[in-house]
């Protein structure tokens, strides 16, 4: 592993090594995959030049995390690149030492990834979504969109503690807007099924509380909770775009280019503790018309205006 960032030694430069833990699969992660390399190119990092990139996937598998983080430690990359509240926590129980830079996490500091967020302190640092912060406006939003919501589902894997604090979040906001709530636990895809078909008749919408297990199974969500007539909330585009209703949220694509800013800086020398985790203040409303018109819904002109609209 290299100390001190990318050295030069004796006029040639050695190759920096970045192993990236994807909680899910390249087929789902291939356009934040993108822009993130994109980026390192546009800086002077060339993959299979200056630079090779470790790439594991884990399939939605959060059992697979810690293997993976392990797997990078006992190979001595420079620097673990990762996203998600828990691939982040694997990363970091498998090493003190290696800088470890994640593109998303809904509330690293609440969580323990980091100290705080302008002071990270220990070997982490990155980007911080505000997933559980948006909880409310998301609500809300969906408030507007079914007008006749009384009953709301919250769905999450509630293994992951950012899971919790959303599905917190949401039942908060729902008692300000006397919406009653129900949650469910779902960890396996199994679960997914039956939990959604149960939820046919009792719930008026449904809330998915994001995380990777979430992201890697979103086409069943949003398939079978259009088949139980429920419209869904989601954090990120990539869901809406996978058939849910609606999203609120910043671009994966570009926090995974603005990752690339970071691990720059620490394959150049510079400490995770000394690099602010910045938090993403540009966010977007996407509304899935397709699945809005099969749903029979008919999305108020203040929300059709203002959303990035997929047909």
């Amino acid at each position: 592993m290299a100390t001190g960032g990318y050295v030069k030694q004796q006029g040639w430069q050695r190759q920096a090594t970045i192993g990236f833990l994807g909680a899910t699969k390249h087929s789902a992660w291939s356009e934040f995959v993108a822009p993130f390399e994109q980026r390192l190119r546009q800086l002077g990092w060339i993959d299979g030049h200056n630079l090779h990139i470790d790439y594991r996937w884990a399939d939605g598998q959060s059992s697979r995390f810690g293997k993976i983080a392990q797997h990078f430690v006992d190979s001595g990359v420079d620097v673990i690149v990762t996203a998600g509240t828990t691939a982040v926590a694997a990363a970091k129980k498998a090493t003190k030492t290696i800088p470890i830079v994640f593109a998303t996490a809904g509330d690293p500091a609440r969580t323990g990834l980091v100290r705080s967020l302008a002071h990270p302190g220990g070997n982490v640092t990155g980007l911080s979504n505000g997933q559980t912060d948006l909880a409310g406006k998301r609500l809300d939003l969906l408030h507007k969109a079914v007008p006749h919501l009384r009953q709301l589902a919250i769905i999450g894997n509630c293994a992951g503690q950012n899971v919790r604090l959303e599905m917190e979040a949401a039942q908060k906001a729902a008692r300000k807007l006397r919406i009653e709530t129900m949650t469910r636990d779902i960890r396996s895809e199994p679960q997914i099924a039956s939990t959604i078909k149960s939820l046919k008749g009792k719930a008026d919408a449904l809330y998915v509380c994001t995380d990777p297990f979430a992201t890697h199974y979103r086409v069943a969500i949003n398939t079978l909770a259009a088949g139980a007539g429920l419209p869904t909330m989601h954090a990120f585009r990539h869901h809406t775009e996978a058939g849910g209703l609606m999203s609120y949220g910043p671009d994966f694509r570009d926090l995974f280019r603005d990752a690339a800013d970071i691990v720059d800086k620490v394959l150049r020398g510079a400490k995770p503790a000394d690099i602010p985790v910045r938090l993403e203040k540009k966010r977007e409303l996407v509304v899935n018309l397709h699945t809005a018109k099969a749903l029979g819904l008919r999305l108020p002109r203040s929300l059709r205006g203002r959303a990035a609209a997929i047909h």
